[in-house]
């Protein structure tokens, strides 16, 4: 039944949207570019833990999300945060807590537009980070990013970051 309930949404949010229903991009390459710089200006902000730069860079909307590794065990090992002062206090909690370096591939950064006014970024990335019991060694990570247009600038509605779990091991 979920499942059902899920494909049928997926279903009438790409026919609601004509651009993405005749398979066209409705993101010019002037928004892409701007997304790309955003996203550079992003990591670059999070490395100078410049917690003013990234509020900035954020919706300003309790539909704000971040999803980011939990300190406390009842939110779970991964958690959800919603508006800006919850993603606020956790980049402070996370940049806070030792060194926190962000080294996306560039080479594999790319942006997509949902709408002329909604677009999406997907980067793999290593990331230094000794919060929540991580011990501080670069590791694999994946960040999404939505972005909404706000005015003449793009901003993140939503930043999942998720850990690549290991390799399994080869079998025999």
């Amino acid at each position: 039944m979920h499942k059902t309930v899920l494909a049928a949404a997926a279903a009438l949010a790409v026919s609601a949207v004509p651009s993405l229903a005749a398979g066209k991009e409705p993101l010019n390459d002037r928004a892409a570019n701007q997304i790309r710089t955003q996203f550079s200006t992003l990591m670059d902000l999070a490395n100078q833990h410049d917690f003013k730069g990234l509020h900035a860079m954020f919706w300003q909307s309790p539909s704000a999300l971040l999803v980011a590794k939990s300190a406390i065990p009842a939110e779970g090992n991964w958690a959800g945060f919603w508006g800006n002062e919850a993603i606020d206090r956790k980049l402070h909690d996370i940049g806070t807590s030792g060194p926190v370096v962000l080294e996306p591939d560039y080479t594999k950064l790319k942006v997509v537009g949902l709408t002329h006014d909604v677009a999406e970024s997907y980067a793999p990335m290593n990331i230094t980070v000794s919060y929540a019991g991580q011990d501080g060694t670069p590791k694999p990570f994946l960040m999404i990013i939505d972005w909404i247009h706000v005015g003449k600038d793009w901003k993140v509605a939503s930043e999942i970051i998720l850990p690549v779990p290991p390799a399994p091991a080869a079998k025999g």
